[in-house]
């Protein structure tokens, strides 16, 4: 079992949370308050990187899942960086590459918004 790391930042109109270590049923309270803290406006852009996360369990699934429902419901989005092959397995196989946005890197997502952005205008 690896320890949880959890930071946020601002970059482009997103707000960032990486995390570092296995997300696993011993870390999803602490994502789920971390989540709270960290995310401040239902309406806010979020973008969770999970390129250091080697391991994600259906708990932490559920964390993520619950938090997208929430910032859905106020008006707001919240997008995944997945680069390993390995954890985006787990989101196809469940059917959650459907359900997320789902980028490779943080600068992809931020590139992407602003892409989606300058095409509504």
């Amino acid at each position: 079992m690896t320890d949880l790391d959890i930071s946020g930042s601002d970059e482009g109109d997103f707000t960032v949370i990486r995390l570092a270590g296995d997300v696993d049923v011993s870390a999803a309270a602490r994502l789920r308050d971390a989540l709270a803290r960290l995310i401040t406006d239902p309406a806010e852009k979020v973008l969770v990187d999970l390129t250091d996360v080697p391991f994600l369990d259906s708990t932490g699934l559920g964390v993520l899942v619950a938090r997208l429902k929430q910032q859905r419901l106020g008006g707001g989005e919240l997008a995944l960086v997945i680069p390993s092959e390995r954890l985006l397995r787990n989101f196809r196989i469940t059917g959650l590459d459907r359900v997320f946005h789902i980028h490779p890197t943080v600068s992809a997502a931020v590139a992407a918004d602003t892409a989606d952005s300058e095409q509504a205008d």
